[in-house]
């Protein structure tokens, strides 16, 4: 499937990314454009995760479509590129447009908040964040404190700003969010409860514990970094978890490219929190020898 090119900000993504040319057209050439792993521009056929809920963004980045009985939501979106395709694969599934009635998100990063302004407009749908977000992707991801101004996707508004623990409810489905500070001040995961086969399943959406080129350690702008990521990994390790998405599918076991088995090692919140917390000591360790 051949995705429309949009007009956006060059874009950098979190790790071990060649540096390009700037793009021409760019709305700020004065910053770098670099290749992103084309695994996470790749469109999927929808994957039906359980009986309600369905991956609909790219073959390694999440996007979430849940139907209920009032509508549809979104969760998290991908790359700037993916706004045709999800809307695309939204059309699929029978969910028109002005079907989408919310959008909600783990973090505010390009490759997962990416095309939310798009979806916006071709939508109406309502926009849910929280304050530490809202900010970012106002400034559509410039004055990252970990990235500054080389990770940016087009600014969107949010409609609705949650606090820790809130509800957030469409016809019969509710979503709770949870703080999980770290990869961003505002990193939320969220949990609902959908049915496979009838029987109910606890879904945990956990949002990435991960610090890609991040200064754990006397870090002048987030002085307790570590201890933040160890708090939220607590968090994810005690949600109500039958069934564990992450942003990365491949971070809790997911393979949504290979339709036939997409989840070949399921991963348990708890086991993803102390893989997290156990990579992170080891990223803040080598950074202590480092400096010494």
């Amino acid at each position: 499937m051949r995705l429309a090119t949009l007009a956006i900000v060059p874009v950098v993504l979190l790790a071990a990314l060649a540096p390009d040319a700037p793009a021409a057209g760019s709305e700020l050439p004065q910053l770098k454009a670099y290749t992103v792993a084309a695994s996470w521009r790749t469109p999927v056929e929808p994957l039906r995760i359980t009986d309600h809920v369905w991956q609909v963004g790219a073959a390694d980045i999440t996007a979430l479509l849940v139907k209920t009985d009032a509508g549809a939501v979104l969760i998290d979106g991908g790359m700037p590129q993916m706004a045709d395709s999800l809307l695309a694969n939204l059309r699929k599934l029978g969910v028109a447009p002005a079907d989408l009635r919310l959008i909600l998100h783990t973090h505010a990063h390009a490759d997962h908040a990416g095309p939310f302004a798009a979806i916006k407009r071709a939508t109406g749908a309502t926009l849910v964040s929280n304050a530490e977000s809202a900010v970012l992707l106002q400034r559509g991801g410039a004055h990252d404190l970990h990235f500054g101004d080389d990770i940016l996707f087009p600014p969107v508004q949010a409609d609705r700003l949650l606090q820790d623990g809130e509800e957030v409810r469409l016809g019969g489905t509710v979503f709770t969010v949870h703080f999980t500070p770290g990869h961003t001040p505002g990193s939320m995961s969220w949990t609902w409860t959908d049915t496979q086969a009838g029987a109910p399943v606890r879904i945990a959406y956990a949002d990435s514990l991960s610090a890609p080129g991040y200064r754990l350690v006397d870090n002048p702008a987030v002085p307790h970094l570590l201890e933040t990521f160890e708090h939220s990994a607590a968090i994810v390790r005690a949600l109500p978890c039958d069934l564990l998405l992450t942003p990365h599918p491949d971070a809790s076991g997911w393979n949504y490219a290979d339709a036939a088995k997409p989840h070949p090692e399921p991963m348990t919140c708890a086991a993803y929190a102390d893989g997290a917390v156990e990579r992170l000591k080891k990223q803040a360790q080598a950074q202590r020898a480092g400096r010494s």
